[in-house]
């Protein structure tokens, strides 16, 4: 055993300060950070826990955007009827995280925080194009994630919310590993309302990434065959016992088009 020492505070600016004079670690629904911890992979003297401050949780409308509090549930947003209303894709990234246990417990904040590889949260971020507002700036998502488990954000930063645009139509799909329904592939893709198309990728790759080759087909036909045809290329794709980089890239096109059959 070693120490630590939980703290929890009330309001942002003291979550923002004890972080920044203990060097602690930020704990929001601990379902990374707490298994890492039994394990020794982590093993921070101090914790924040996040769960007491209102002004990070909650679900907002603002004109053609839906704002989402860092420490909104995902049990919360898939159970939503305004994100079902405004932007149904995200209640579908929601739901299909993990077990009931890890929807009840785990937020959104604390998955993008993390940034594992094969989250699915970071496709959904990227893939609509959001915005990640911490407390003291606002950074787009794709310059946030920097590589595995890797973010821009600083040690005493603290993500409030995440500013997602409402897209004309979106979906997600993805193959899950059977064991822990991570992502072996996920990809989300988005068409704004102006006509523009993302498509992100998780799962694949050290981190979350832009498939310009499959945004590419989609805005000239967004069709399931155009996105079915991109022959994506294997270079830096995982290789691990689950499959090898070019049964991951055949997967992202699959996956690709099977999320846009699945627009709405």
């Amino acid at each position: 055993m070693y120490a630590i020492e939980l703290t929890q505070p009330k309001t942002l600016a003291d979550a923002a300060s004890i972080l920044a004079s203990t060097g602690g670690r930020p704990l929001a629904g601990g379902q990374s950070l707490v298994a890492a911890m039994k394990l020794r992979l982590s093993q921070p003297g101090t914790l924040v826990d996040l769960s007491g401050i209102p002004d990070l949780k909650g679900i907002r409308k603002d004109g053609e955007r839906l704002v989402i509090g860092a420490m909104t549930r995902h049990a919360e947003i898939a159970s939503s009827d305004l994100v079902k209303s405004a932007a149904p894709a995200l209640a579908s990234v929601a739901e299909g995280i993990g077990d009931r246990q890890v929807r009840n417990m785990g937020t959104i904040g604390g998955s993008l925080a993390n940034n594992d590889p094969a989250a699915d949260w970071p496709a959904a971020v990227v893939g609509t194009g959001a915005i990640i507002r911490t407390n003291v700036r606002a950074v787009l998502a794709d310059d946030f994630f920097r590589g595995m488990f890797e973010t821009a954000l600083a040690p005493d930063e603290i993500i409030t919310a995440i500013d997602f645009p409402i897209p004309r139509r979106a979906a997600y799909a993805k193959f899950p590993n059977p064991a822990s329904r991570f992502a072996l592939v996920g990809v989300f893709v988005a068409q704004a309302a102006n006509g523009d198309v993302r498509a992100a990728v998780t799962g694949a790759a050290p981190s979350v990434f832009r498939a310009t080759a499959i945004e590419n087909a989609l805005k000239k036909s967004f069709t399931p065959v155009a996105a079915k045809g991109v022959k994506m290329e294997p270079t830096g794709l995982n290789s691990d016992l689950h499959g090898s980089p070019e049964y991951r890239a055949h997967l992202i096109a699959v996956m690709a088009a099977r999320a846009v059959a699945a627009c709405t």
